[in-house]
């Protein structure tokens, strides 16, 4: 079992009527994740109908830098203005014990 040293809790909220979008978008960035070695585990998911997340793991400081500079990443920059309600929330959190 790889070993899980950082982890991260995003919160994502959808301006109204884009929450489709921002859904879509984070399905289809699973495709841009599974290029990236380092991270672990990843999951995108719904919350409420506007209020979406994302958690995910690395194995060291160096997998938390190329998740933040990746496609997704850059993909959910970019698209921000135009889908989310508010800046989103990004929380870094400890693994406490895992399966």
């Amino acid at each position: 079992m790889e070993t899980i040293q950082k982890s991260l809790l995003l919160r994502l909220v959808a301006k109204p009527g884009k929450a489709t979008e921002l859904q879509q978008l984070l399905i289809n960035g699973l495709q841009w994740v599974n290029e990236e070695p380092k991270t672990i585990n990843w999951y995108a998911f719904k919350i409420s109908e506007n209020t979406f997340g994302i958690f995910d793991t690395f194995p060291d400081e160096d997998g938390l830098h190329q998740h933040h500079t990746g496609k997704l990443a850059q993909a959910i920059t970019k698209a921000a203005p135009h889908l989310l309600a508010e800046s989103p929330v990004i929380e870094a959190t400890e693994i406490l014990a895992w399966k």
